[in-house]
Formats: C-alpha cells, sequence, structure tokens
C-alpha cells in the first residue's frame, strides 16, 4: 500500500507543471505577477502616474467643472450697473485720468460710454505689462465701482484656462496635449497590470470592506480603474485630438481627399469621426443627464491618482524612510 500511495504521488507530482514548464501565455493566465514583463510595467505605470498625476487631477477637476460651463457662465454674465444722476457727467479723458490715478502703473487702453445712457456705468478696461483688468466707474463722480466682470465669470474664465491651456497660453495647450497621450499610456499600462490571474480576476471587479486599508485602497484602485477604462481612455485620446485638431484633419484629407468636383464643405466620415470626439469629450449628448453624468465619472481620474499616490507612499515612500531611520 504504501509502495502504490508513493507510486501516485509522484506520478501526480510529475504531472504539475513547474514554472519553467509553463509557457509565457500559461504563466500570464495563472500568475501574472511572476512574470518580469508585468513587473517592469507595474513601475513604469507607477511612476508615470506619480509625474504625471498631478497634471492629471487639475485637468480632470476642473473638466468636470467645465462640463456645465454654458449653464455657470450664464449664472454669472456680466450685468448692466446703473447709477444715479449726480451733476455732469465726466469726459472720456477726465475718466481715463481717474481710472490711472486709482490704479498706478496701469494705462487706460479703452474705455466704453453708452451715449444712449448716460446712467450706465462706464467700462474701463487698464493694462500693465500684458496683464488686463477691467472696472466700472460712476461716469458723473469718476468713483470706482469695482470689477467689470463678476468673480464667478472670472472663475469659470480662469478654470477654462487652466483646463485648455494650463494657464501658459500655446505652450500650456502643448504641453496638455502631450499629457493626453501619457494618460493614454496610463490606461494601457493600467489595464495589462490590472490582471491578477485567472483564479482572482472576479475579485478584483469589487470592492471588500472588511479588509485594511492598504488593501482596500488597492481594492478601490483596481475597480475603478476596471470600470471607467472606456471612459478615462476616451478622455485622454479626444483631449489629445483636441490640442491637435489640425493633424488630425491632415490625416482626414490624405486618407479622403475631396473628389474635385465635390464640394469642400460637405462632411465626410473622417470629419463626422472627428466631430463625435469634441462631442464626447465634453459630453454634449441627451442633454442634463449626461452632464451630470460625466461630473460624476469625470471624478474617476483623480480618485485614482489619490489612491495611486497612497500605494507608492506605502511601497516606496514609508519603506525608504523607515530603511533611513534604522540605518541613521
Amino acid at each position: 500500500m504504501r509502495q502504490s500511495s508513493s507510486l501516485a504521488e509522484s506520478l501526480l507530482v510529475e504531472t504539475v507543471p513547474t514554472e519553467r514548464q509553463l509557457t509565457l501565455w500559461a504563466r500570464w493566465i495563472r500568475r501574472p505577477q511572476s512574470l518580469w514583463l508585468r513587473k517592469a510595467l507595474f513601475q513604469i505605470h507607477l511612476w508615470t502616474g506619480i509625474g504625471v498625476g498631478l497634471y492629471i487631477f487639475v485637468v480632470s477637476v476642473t473638466g468636470s467643472v467645465l462640463v456645465f460651463r454654458v449653464e455657470l457662465s450664464n449664472a454669472f454674465e456680466p450685468q448692466p450697473v446703473f447709477v444715479t444722476s449726480s451733476g455732469t457727467l465726466q469726459t472720456e479723458a477726465a475718466l481715463r485720468e481717474a481710472a490711472e490715478r486709482a490704479y498706478p502703473g496701469y494705462r487706460a487702453s479703452q474705455v466704453f460710454i453708452n451715449p444712449k445712457n448716460p446712467n450706465r456705468a462706464v467700462e474701463i478696461w487698464l493694462e500693465r505689462d500684458g496683464r488686463r483688468k477691467g472696472l466700472l466707474f460712476d461716469p458723473y463722480t469718476a468713483e470706482d465701482l469695482g470689477p467689470a466682470v463678476p468673480l464667478g465669470f472670472r472663475t469659470i474664465t480662469w478654470l477654462l484656462d487652466l483646463h485648455d491651456n494650463l494657464l501658459f497660453a500655446e505652450n500650456g495647450r502643448l504641453v496638455n496635449g502631450i499629457g493626453g497621450i501619457f494618460l493614454v499610456f496610463l490606461c494601457l499600462t493600467g489595464a495589462i497590470i490590472w490582471w491578477p490571474g485567472i483564479r482572482n480576476w472576479r475579485r478584483s471587479l469589487l470592492l471588500r470592506w472588511n479588509v485594511n486599508w492598504k488593501r482596500l485602497t488597492w481594492d478601490l484602485h483596481s475597480a475603478i480603474g476596471f470600470w471607467t477604462f472606456a471612459l478615462v481612455f476616451m478622455w485622454a485620446f479626444t483631449g489629445f485630438y483636441l490640442v491637435f485638431q489640425a493633424q488630425f484633419a491632415a490625416i482626414v484629407d490624405y486618407f479622403q481627399p475631396y473628389p474635385p468636383t465635390e464640394e469642400i464643405f460637405a462632411l465626410r466620415s473622417g470629419d463626422r469621426i472627428l466631430t463625435w470626439f469634441g462631442r464626447l469629450h465634453f459630453g454634449r449628448y441627451y442633454g442634463m443627464p449626461m452632464k451630470v453624468l460625466w461630473l460624476v465619472l469625470g471624478l474617476a481620474p483623480p480618485i485614482l491618482f489619490v489612491t495611486g499616490a497612497l500605494m507608492w507612499w506605502n511601497r516606496v515612500l514609508r519603506h525608504g524612510i523607515r530603511l533611513s531611520n534604522e540605518g541613521s
């Protein structure tokens, strides 16, 4: 009996493939964590995420808010301000002088006076070193009445500039396009390293609340990354497109040139695809329900950045600090 049992055990051991006997694909299916390529992609994904994470956080949060840009702009749109008649109307020259006296170093570049309604506040734009500000002045007393553009409207304009140009005009817009490519790369590497093996893949789709905070952070990053992959990839790629629209249009022209007899304004299939890119990026379909959905789901990349940064802290920084303290 002992001999037959030992023989059966030896045969069973021989039928179980060793790590070396498994093909690369089989190892990927069963134990992807053992693959060198997966480990390398994990490190690349981790450090790329840390490098561009703050950029992704800022662009995603501002993008979520700007889904309602039209509604917010209408709500904060500047309204005309009227004053009570009190004496003689100031001349344009006197108003310019008063504005420049109130703001030393600035030059009054534009003065807007309403000849049809003299009681409407005069709008004066001042410039200094490339900076501009608009102010309202009393047309009778030349009293400063405050900004011509309300704070809410200025905030929306600032957020738009931050989202589109990172507050650095054309250079910032170029960086924004490159950032979109980095986010595409993060999506692709994240999709590869997400796979936990055939036995555990269902576990990576859900959150487990009865685990420690480190494991919960991992589960949150993994689950949100899986369920929002398509949307985040779409936002990243279409964001890249919005910066390099001319180059994309040139590609369409190359593959779908206009026939000599066709009107140049006729829409081609490539043009329709590019139009869809813009509409999908901003959620310009199905009205308010889609805008609310885009607002909520647009917070997925910031959550992925925060959870990724926490994992980076646990795996790298805290471990390095502990070793440094032990060494000292």
